[in-house]
């Protein structure tokens, strides 16, 4: 067996047991593209191996979603399937976990109308709100997980010599960002996420009232929920599972309060959003909400995504993350949110997690808008972080004590 399949072996293995950590007798869903049928029918193996009951595959492709959008009447774009969001909702009802094998094409949609691109995702996002919701709210195991296509890998190796050099570029940093290397990656990960939950404790300790961010093109506040709960290295289920639904992860988050955002953020890395790459862009808010905001590249996209719903023009989570991550000091951009976010301090236009208040996930809808949680059919992470950036956390006397310092951990 090559060192590559060898990788590729353990990729899959540790999808399965650290990402999802699938329980015997428990069933598994995996979201795929065609093009990584190799790595989806290791993770098939991997999960019977682990005494799952059932694997059911759930096949995409983006020459069918690019042909759709050329050539379909605006109609289909305001339609979803019902029976499949019914089908997730039960699955998801029932104890099932869902791992997403995610292998984008940065482009895929460039020169589509953003409105139809608008319109789709708001119908879909409509329509699988209640199996969003199992997610959001861990009742569901969930994980993501990267693919490399060539289109993505040509895109952050644009030097490489062959299209089989760039994808093969990609996936060495694809298994050293999530620890494959390792003797024992599944232990390299719980030793990883230990540390990353003692950060989270710290900031949990603190409750802060308050952050302030200073960088260039950024001067921002922003208020935190009362009661906000820190999390990283990721989460656990309903029933007191573990599982990762970032694979990688670097960050921890919690929930900004709806109403307390004001000043100017300037993203410091491109977001691929839909097959459409929005670049240099900043937003502007006033007591929580988007004021006004701009963009170099993707414009019309970013326009269609604030105005979403009344939720899309406020944010729903804020997360920290140091500049010496280990995917940060790649010094690659890499035109997917799963990796540039977890290179870079970020925050979420959109939903937030319920998990991220005390007593958030019994709450009802009214509950959380008096506490100030976001809602949303959307949640969309964008990247500002930088080695430029300072974040303070003010307590609720009016103590401002530094987090980071040019863009790194300053926590005493």
């Amino acid at each position: 067996m090559s060192q590559f399949q060898q990788n590729l072996e353990k990729y899959a293995n540790l999808a399965i047991r650290t990402g999802i950590n699938l329980q015997e007798g428990q069933t598994l869903v995996v979201n795929a593209s065609i093009g990584s049928a190799d790595l989806a029918r290791l993770v098939v193996k991997k999960a019977y191996e682990a005494g799952a009951k059932n694997v059911m595959v759930e096949w995409n492709d983006d020459v069918v979603t690019r042909t759709k959008y050329e050539l379909a009447p605006d109609v289909a774009f305001t339609e979803f399937p019902m029976w499949r969001a019914k089908g997730f909702e039960e699955m998801a009802a029932n104890d099932t976990a869902f791992l997403t094998i995610y292998a984008p094409n940065p482009d895929l949609l460039t020169g589509i109308n953003p409105e139809r691109i608008a319109t789709n995702t708001k119908t879909a996002s409509t329509a699988m709100s209640k199996y969003r919701e199992y997610l959001m709210s861990d009742r569901a195991v969930w994980s993501l997980i990267g693919y490399p296509t060539v289109e993505w890998a040509r895109k952050v190796f644009p030097n490489a010599e062959s299209d089989d050099d760039a994808v093969a570029k990609l996936w060495d940093v694809i298994f050293e960002t999530t620890r494959i290397p390792a003797e024992d990656p599944v232990q390299a990960w719980q030793e990883h996420c230990d540390k990353l939950h003692q950060v989270a404790e710290i900031l949990n300790g603190k409750q802060y009232k308050q952050l302030a961010y200073e960088a260039p093109g950024t001067n921002f506040t922003l208020d935190l929920v009362e009661n906000h709960i820190w999390a990283g290295g990721g989460a656990v289920s309903e029933s007191g599972r573990p599982f990762r639904p970032n694979m990688p992860t670097e960050e921890v988050f919690t929930m900004p309060h709806k109403n307390g955002m004001n000043g100017t953020v300037r993203s410091t890395k491109p977001l691929n959003y839909g097959g459409t790459v929005i670049n240099n862009f900043s937003l502007t808010f006033e007591n929580g909400k988007v004021v006004d905001f701009s963009a170099e590249e993707g414009y019309e996209t970013l326009k269609h995504l604030v105005n979403t719903d009344e939720g899309s023009s406020r944010l729903g989570e804020v997360a920290l993350v140091p500049h010496h991550s280990p995917i940060s000091m790649t010094n690659l951009i890499f035109f997917n949110t799963l990796f540039d976010e977890n290179a870079s301090c970020h925050l979420a236009i959109g939903n937030a997690y319920p998990t991220n208040i005390k007593g958030g996930t019994k709450m009802s809808d009214e509950e959380k808008a008096a506490h100030g949680v976001n809602q949303s059919l959307t949640h969309v992470d964008f990247m500002i972080g930088s080695a430029e950036l300072n974040v303070d956390g003010i307590t609720k006397d009016g103590k401002r004590e530094p987090i980071m310092r040019n863009g790194n951990w300053a926590l005493a």
